[in-house]
């Protein structure tokens, strides 16, 4: 097996590496705000409704951003589109440093939200470019890892910065670094067929599945597929529940623990490396299925399901009475919907041809951002009210289950569809 995978090559996995990069580096982007809310909550006195209204400005943003940049995204190609994406979003982070208000804070987040927007529809479609359908799974799974690993190195080095030099300088440090990624991705990015360093062999082997057509494809061809509903009405409902947990749980630990900034650290690396495992391990687990000879619908929606099984715990998690009890129900919801997430990205290629899937891919972000949009503003109120996130994980808990049986109506079978 060795030799097999050494004559056909392994450049595919440099180029998730660099995905795996940039989407850490999006997800630390993101992750700042959250870690520092209860310092800046104090020092520019917002309420809970303000937090949630800055956080809809991301999602508001990020909704805009992925129906426009998706199908810039199939126009332009990834390698100038991921570039442009992250030069943007890189600047927005930085731009943090010098808001003063909600109004300051909710223009940089709307900013970021922009620029972020690009990341997954252009990881989804470099996936589909460099991988046969068999690795697909496996491969979102890994470069999906870097969300998690991004909301872990957040709390490992932002805490350090804000204590030693302020917390202005912990936007502007974090958001500096995607320059740097800028330049490895300029020079390592290729197109397989345009790549000179790519063996033939590998070629061949990604090239397995058969052709796509290459024609454009209208918005109005695409609307008119339940399979698009599908894969949209499982974002909206599944991908406000990851924002939730990437703004609030910082702030939950602190008013249910009363973890300051110097000990959040440790429960929000544990959280995180758990969704971390969760999405190879989703990944993972329905490419293992496939390769026991398991069609591609049964692999990838029984491992949806199990997924969707394992988040139900959740709504338990406001009523643990001690700190660690509560991580490990955190840690067992993020990581089911790392799993989750990294398969329902990989339905998009299993149904839709290479160029129409950095607009699907888009559309379903717009849908997650819409959810994203009401859940921010949703809780923003409930804790203001009511100073209890009981509601709030109930809805975490419900969510998956539902998404699933909605997902499977609309699409029975995980099959490429014919677009005329």
């Amino acid at each position: 097996m060795t030799n097999l995978k050494e004559k056909i090559g392994n450049k595919r996995w440099t180029i998730c590496a660099l995905l795996f990069f940039a989407t850490t580096i999006n997800y630390i982007d993101r992750q700042v705000l959250g870690i520092l809310a209860p310092v800046l909550q104090t020092e520019i006195g917002w309420s809970e409704i303000d937090y949630g209204y800055i956080v809809t400005a991301f999602q508001f943003a990020y909704a805009i951003g992925m129906v426009l940049v998706g199908r810039l995204m199939d126009k332009l190609g990834t390698k100038i589109g991921y570039s442009v994406a992250m030069a943007l979003w890189s600047l927005a982070a930085m731009a943090h440093s010098m808001a003063t208000s909600v109004i300051g804070f909710a223009i940089a987040r709307f900013s970021l939200g922009l620029g972020e927007s690009g990341n997954f529809p252009a990881a989804i479609k470099t996936v589909a470019e460099w991988f046969p359908k068999k690795e697909r799974a496996l491969a979102t799974g890994i470069f999906n890892a870097g969300s998690n690993v991004g909301a872990v190195a957040a709390p490992l080095v932002v805490p350090w910065i804000t204590i030693v030099y302020g917390w202005q300088w912990a936007f502007i440090t974090t958001g500096a670094i995607g320059f740097i990624w800028i330049v490895f991705w300029v020079l390592l990015y290729e197109k397989p067929e345009q790549h000179k360093q790519l063996r033939r062999e590998e070629l061949a082997y990604i090239q397995t599945d058969p052709p796509d057509p290459q024609e454009k494809i209208p918005w109005i061809k695409l609307m008119k597929h339940k399979q698009v509903w599908a894969f949209a009405v499982a974002k909206f409902m599944t991908d406000p529940i990851w924002w939730f947990y990437l703004y609030w749980v910082p702030k939950y630990l602190n008013k249910s623990y009363g973890l300051t900034l110097d000990k959040i650290g440790l429960p929000l690396i544990v959280i995180y490396l758990m969704a971390d495992v969760g999405s190879v391990g989703g990944g993972w687990l329905s490419s293992f299925f496939i390769k026991r000879g398991w069609s591609v619908n049964k692999g990838r929606k029984t491992a949806m399901l199990i997924c969707a099984i394992c988040v139900i715990p959740i709504v338990f998690a406001s009523q643990a009475s001690e700190v660690w009890i509560a991580v490990a129900l955190l840690s067992l919801a993020t990581a089911a919907h790392q799993g989750w997430s990294a398969n329902l990205f990989t339905t998009t290629s299993d149904m839709f041809p290479r160029k129409a899937i950095g607009s699907i891919v888009g559309f379903g972000g717009m849908a997650g951002a819409i959810g994203g949009m009401l859940i921010a503003t949703l809780a923003g109120f409930i804790l203001e009210l009511t100073g209890s996130y009981l509601v709030l994980f109930i809805i975490c808990g419900s969510m998956y289950v539902i998404a699933y049986l909605i997902f499977i109506k609309l699409a029975p079978k995980l099959e490429q569809i014919e677009i005329q």
